[in-house]
């Protein structure tokens, strides 16, 4: 699937924000958002100081991406699971900031609950992840 740069920008911060929900940054998660950063084509020195200066920067606004797919949303959810229950438990901020993106994306409440009732089954870093079917367009991936 092809997104554009403002869209892969909102994936990426997206996470970020969910990361520093519980005010803990995991060697898990710091390893998930590199993939994603490389997944969709960020410089890595520009992920690791991104992702080591979440908790900190205050000029990040909380708020929470608005895709321009459905589709593209679905997946982030999907990875936003992944991301959550990739230390084994879901903190109940990071639960909630999820289901507000999913609302605010337009979608539905118990396609939510159902989707985070499976991650919570798998409850580990899927080896394969959502944002690996992504395309950004004008950037090539090396």
């Amino acid at each position: 699937m092809k997104i554009s740069v403002v869209d892969a920008s909102n994936y990426f911060k997206g996470l970020l924000l969910l990361i520093r929900k519980d005010r803990k940054v995991t060697d898990e998660e710091v390893e998930f958002m590199r993939r994603i950063g490389k997944a969709l084509g960020f410089e890595g020195q520009f992920c690791e100081n991104a992702i080591q200066g979440i908790l900190e920067n205050e000029h990040i606004r909380d708020q929470p991406p608005r895709f321009s797919t459905k589709e593209l949303a679905i997946k982030f959810i999907h990875d936003g699971l992944a991301l959550s229950f990739s230390d084994n438990e879901i903190h109940p901020a990071e639960e909630e900031w999820l289901r507000f993106v999913a609302e605010l994306n337009g979608l539905d409440l118990q396609w939510f609950l159902r989707e985070r009732g499976d991650a919570a089954k798998r409850k580990s870093l899927h080896a394969r992840i959502e944002v690996d079917d992504l395309t950004v367009e004008g950037l090539e991936v090396n």
